[in-house]
């Protein structure tokens, strides 16, 4: 027994417990520290995580426009340009593009011509006129085919013996037009096609197509 009456069993067990709080404090005091740092770090990575998604936004709204711009951009090759390709506004015809970068100008054989003719009709020369001004304009280069078509229908009260002659025949009324109109004779040449390339109704398959070929090509 000692003086405080206190045994050394019972001295060795608090100081055991006093050791074993403070160990207990150090220990959370170190915990606190270490959650202090995980909560900071969390929070700068939300903050990542939000700029990041803002970032992702941004660009889904400049995709989304450059969509639309795309949707609403004129269908034409490299090298024309939006600006158009000079045929535009001129009545009667219809603008297209082909797979090799050739503008194709389509006027309706019914506005050509009479049915199983090969005369042009005078009210189709005003169309012509203008084709033939931007053709001297804008495609001095240029080779051009002039392309005929024809519905499928059996040719039955003209003197044509097949579409292809008739075709023929009218392609080659156009292209000698145009060559009165200015265009070089020596980079237009016509071609016929009858039947072969229809379009959606037979009215539509009746046409003369002028074809400006892509700089190089023939």
């Amino acid at each position: 027994m000692s003086r405080l009456g206190i045994s050394p069993f019972i001295r060795v067990a608090l100081l055991g417990a006093v050791f074993v709080v403070a160990a207990i404090s150090g220990g959370c005091k170190k915990n606190n520290g270490q959650l202090d740092a995980a909560l900071m770090e969390n929070n700068e990575l939300r903050g990542r995580i939000e700029s990041l998604e803002q970032a992702l936004r941004d660009c889904d709204a400049q995709k989304a426009g450059l969509e639309q711009q795309l949707a609403s951009a004129p269908t034409s090759p490299a090298g024309y340009g939006t600006s158009g390709t000079g045929f535009e506004g001129i009545s009667n015809v219809d603008v297209s593009y082909g797979s090799g970068g050739e503008i194709i100008v389509g006027v309706a054989g019914d506005v050509l011509f009479d049915s199983g003719s090969v005369v042009l009709k005078n009210t189709s020369k005003q169309t012509l006129d203008r084709v033939a001004g931007v053709l001297n304009n804008q495609y001095r280069r240029n080779v051009i085919r002039v392309e005929g078509h024809t519905d499928s229908d059996p040719i039955r009260k003209s003197k044509w013996r097949s579409n292809e002659q008739l075709s023929a025949e009218r392609a080659l009324a156009v292209e000698e037009y145009l060559v009165t109109k200015g265009v070089n004779n020596n980079r237009v040449y016509s071609a016929a096609f009858g039947p072969a390339k229809p379009k959606g109704t037979k009215k539509d398959s009746r046409r003369v197509e002028i074809v400006i070929l892509a700089e190089g090509t023939r």
